[in-house]
């Protein structure tokens, strides 16, 4: 006797619908996991080719920076990973800081009313509160690169959890319409992009990620940009710039 395996399904989508709408080369969609950022790497060090996507309804053990968790509830937010072999090997901080760039600007797209800002290095802001985080690791090979996995959580739906209403935010909060499939579209083929630009920040980019950066209420030492690796530059009573790169 056989068994059909039900097709998972993202908002009504099977993974063929979503490989159209945000460029992809292949989409896995997965109802819980630990992490999508472990299967990312996982299936990128069994062959897999970059441009795949890995979408979660839910994380048991979803994280960001130095290991900090990430709530990922049911149905509430954006959580996937994206597997890009960039053809140049990018400085650490400028990968991270293009990604938060594009995320930016899919958000403007999907969220009408939505006015992102970047808090460095791997935040994304509204209403000085956290709407997202970003999460860049790469693994190597010897001297050449095997790959980098983008991790990406965005508070769509909500709700937020009560201790942390004061930090944090959904999208749904800006616009009610707010859709994890619009922030998918959105922001799929800007990802696919950055596989294939130079190593360091050319000044346009500069120039953009300045325009989005969040400083926070009341800070003396307000950052004024970044430099060409991604480092932030913080100003200093001598009126040199601080150089801070990027952390672990």
């Amino acid at each position: 006797m056989s068994t059909t395996v039900p097709t998972v399904r993202y908002d009504g989508l099977d993974a063929a619908a979503i490989r159209q709408r945000t460029g992809a080369t292949a989409v896995e969609i997965l109802d819980s996991v630990g992490s999508v950022m472990d299967v990312a790497h996982a299936r990128a060090a069994a062959g897999a080719d970059a441009g795949l996507l890995v979408l979660a309804e839910r994380q048991t053990a979803g994280r960001g920076r130095a290991g900090r968790p990430w709530h990922s509830p049911p149905g509430a937010g954006v959580y996937l990973a994206a597997l890009l072999r960039p053809t140049v090997r990018p400085f650490s901080g400028a990968i991270a800081v293009r990604v938060g760039l594009a995320l930016a600007d899919a958000v403007v797209e999907a969220v009408p009313g939505a006015s992102p800002w970047i808090k460095w290095p791997n935040d994304l802001m509204i209403a000085n509160r956290k709407a997202a985080g970003v999460l860049c690791e790469a693994r190597w090979s010897g001297p050449r690169q095997g790959w980098i996995a983008v991790g990406i959580g965005v508070n769509v739906r909500g709700p937020v959890p009560e201790e942390v209403k004061g930090t944090a935010i959904a999208l749904a909060e800006v616009s009610p319409e707010a859709m994890r499939l619009g922030v998918l579209t959105a922001l799929g083929p800007r990802l696919w992009r950055l596989a294939d630009l130079p190593s360091a920040l050319d000044e346009a980019e500069r120039d953009a990620f300045r325009g989005r950066l969040w400083v926070a209420p009341g800070e003396e030492e307000a950052p004024v940009g970044v430099d060409g690796d991604g480092a932030l530059l913080v100003p200093t009573p001598d009126g040199s710039l601080e150089r801070r790169v990027m952390p672990t």
